[in-house]
């Protein structure tokens, strides 16, 4: 495989393959900078169709997770891992203990936590043979998880894009296609639901469906027609590249932001969604609340109460990103980055 000429290679200081023959691991460790500190971002366990898919995955959610970390005002590094498995796989404690391993040996230039297909209880088995993962469920009191922070930066910014685009901070009949309902994008629902929206949702899990269907009335449709749903927002809270050559066309909404990473298939989609005056929340900043959360136990002494008014700080990240990019005619995303890539680059000197 390529990666210095890869096209999602952006001067990564480290990509390390892992491998362990016992379990057949194949896995992958990219560390996008540390200028501001160790690298920190999930390890992801997916069924990827080829080595290739997984590379380009994991240097794009990298280098993401510097830009999350940095416009979060983190003392934190990107970086991103992930493993070439299906996470329903029965050997799954021993590909994370085998994995582990590689992590421990970087002796705390990257730390890992939970991912897509890695949750905290997995989390707890990473650790169990490496010192450097965060948002595991030992850490956390019974009944709360990282996710509950993520969805909670996730509402925050929503609502902050509500505000922008309709000059209104009641959601009440606000209507929110939700693309993925599992655990993170089940708890947005909720905090949706309880702000008085009404809610669209689709996933590929028919459970995941069923159960925001009757807790929270929502309306369920077909996966593959969730981005083209006649409503305000579209939240894309499941995997990347959500927003393409084959989806955009069919976007009507005039807000986009959701969980999802990457929801951006290229730079020029999200450029199309500004000249068709579609608001988008940088994927990166709206996902920031479960790093800010709970990467606290790499820095300081955790503290519920402080984790949550940290990620409520996201409201005003959000409305100075937004205003900003309306100000200078630009499209949201570069803004973002751009402030971003500003503090990595004065740490770095």
């Amino acid at each position: 495989m390529e990666l210095f000429s890869h096209q999602e290679f952006d001067h990564h200081e480290q990509v390390m393959f892992c491998h362990d023959r016992e379990t057949g691991l194949r896995g992958i460790i990219a560390i996008h900078s540390t200028a501001l500190g160790p690298a920190a971002g999930g390890c992801r366990m997916y069924p990827y169709a080829s080595e290739q898919d997984a590379l380009t995955d994991v240097l794009r959610l990298s280098r993401g997770m510097s830009y999350k970390n940095a416009i979060a005002g983190l003392p934190l590094g990107g970086g991103k891992c992930v493993i070439i498995a299906d996470p329903a796989r029965a050997d799954k404690p021993e590909l994370l203990r085998a994995f582990s391993k590689h992590v421990q040996a970087l002796g705390g230039r990257y730390w890992t936590a939970i991912d897509v297909g890695v949750g905290p209880e997995d989390a707890d088995i990473l650790a169990e043979n490496c010192d450097y993962v965060f948002a595991r469920a030992s850490q956390f009191p019974e009944g709360v998880t990282a996710s509950q922070f993520t969805a909670l930066g996730a509402f925050t910014s929503l609502r902050a894009g509500v505000e922008h685009v309709w000059n209104r901070s009641d959601l009440t009949g606000l209507r929110v296609a939700v693309q993925g309902v599992g655990g993170t994008g089940r708890e947005l629902c909720r905090l949706l639901h309880e702000a008085g929206a009404e809610l669209v949702v689709a996933d590929v899990q028919q459970d995941a469906v069923r159960f925001a269907v009757e807790s929270y009335g929502a309306e369920a449709v077909d996966p593959d027609r969730i981005h083209a749903q006649d409503v305000d927002v579209f939240a894309p809270c499941a995997l990347g590249a959500v927003i393409n050559d084959d989806t955009i066309d069919e976007i009507r909404v005039r807000l986009v932001s959701g969980i999802a990473n990457n929801q951006l298939a290229a730079p020029e989609h999200g450029k199309i969604l500004k000249d068709r005056g579609i608001t988008y929340v940088p994927d990166f900043v709206a996902n920031a609340g479960g790093v800010m959360g709970s990467a606290t136990m790499i820095y300081s002494e955790p503290s519920l109460e402080a984790s949550r008014e940290s990620v409520l700080t996201l409201h005003d990240t959000v409305a100075t990103i937004l205003a900003q990019a309306a100000r200078e005619d630009r499209a949201t995303f570069e803004v973002a980055e751009q402030i971003a890539g500003e503090r990595i680059a004065a740490a770095g000197r």
